[in-house]
């Protein structure tokens, strides 16, 4: 794999999380625009759908954001560069601090990834799956059906 489409991977991992943290949820829908996001609920396709899941998921408070840091650590990156294809494995961490809730870590867990490369030589994510491994407090932070 060559060292640019590895960094374009890094890159879009490093993306989705200042999207999230920055509560950017249309922003977010277009990076996942070609991908189907699976979290803990049914697998979501489509700009629009993943921008309505996180909307409809995510408090966001008087700042505009969730409050949260999202770090995204122990990426592996393996890509086929004839087929235009690659997958990606890390972990993730989500800290939330807000007035009377100190920092900390609200949750944990893993991200596995696959990405596509177009024909005009940009890399999108064909599929991102979050699985949350350890969870603290997210009573700030989701809403509850």
């Amino acid at each position: 794999m060559t060292a640019s489409a590895h960094r374009a991977v890094e890159n879009l991992i490093a993306r989705y999380a200042e999207l999230v943290d920055d509560g950017d949820f249309a922003g977010l829908g277009a990076l996942l625009a070609d991908a189907t996001f699976i979290g803990s609920g049914e697998p979501v396709r489509g700009s629009a759908a993943i921008e309505r899941v996180f909307r409809d998921t995510v408090i966001v408070h008087a700042d505009g954001t969730p409050r949260t840091q999202h770090v995204t650590t122990n990426t592996a990156v393996d890509a086929d560069e004839r087929a235009g294809t690659a997958t990606a494995r890390s972990y993730v961490t989500v800290l939330q601090a807000l007035p009377g809730f100190p920092l900390q870590p609200i949750a944990a867990g893993r991200y596995h990834d696959r990405f596509r490369r177009h024909d005009d030589g940009r890399w999108h994510f064909a599929e991102r799956r979050v699985r949350i491994t350890l969870l603290g407090d997210v009573s700030r932070h989701l809403r509850t059906p």
